[in-house]
């Protein structure tokens, strides 16, 4: 089982980027998904997740009001977008199979961590 992120880039504060996780041997709805983002020097920190059949989602309160994450059944992905970017969501994003309930979302990704996708915010 593989997870793999992608659609980062580079934006100016405030502006967009969509990002997709997509996963071969398994169906996504099936499961609860969470997006994580790492800084070099920092631990990788929890952002957003969602539950099988997305029944519920949880976001850490810094991204609130700004992200948005979905799945997209037709295509097997589980998408995070985001708006309203800041230089502090500077990071390498990672999608992994995680716990996840409406107050928190689980740290351990039960298949390991594939390659992330850089997001860069410049101020």
């Amino acid at each position: 089982v593989q997870l793999q992120a992608s659609g980062g880039g580079s934006v100016q504060n405030g502006g967009s980027l969509r990002l997709s996780c997509t996963a071969s041997g398994f169906t996504l709805d099936d499961y609860t998904i969470g997006w994580f983002r790492q800084v070099p020097g920092n631990e990788r920190e929890g952002v957003s997740c969602i539950s099988s059949r997305g029944r519920f989602t949880y976001y850490r309160d810094s991204v609130k009001g700004r992200f948005t994450i979905s799945g997209d059944n037709a295509k097997n992905t589980v998408n995070l977008q985001m708006n309203m970017l800041k230089p502090d969501d500077t990071a390498v994003y990672y999608c992994a199979r995680v716990p996840c309930d409406p107050q928190g979302m689980g740290e351990v990704s039960l298949d390991g961590w594939g390659q992330g996708t850089q997001v860069t915010v410049s101020s």
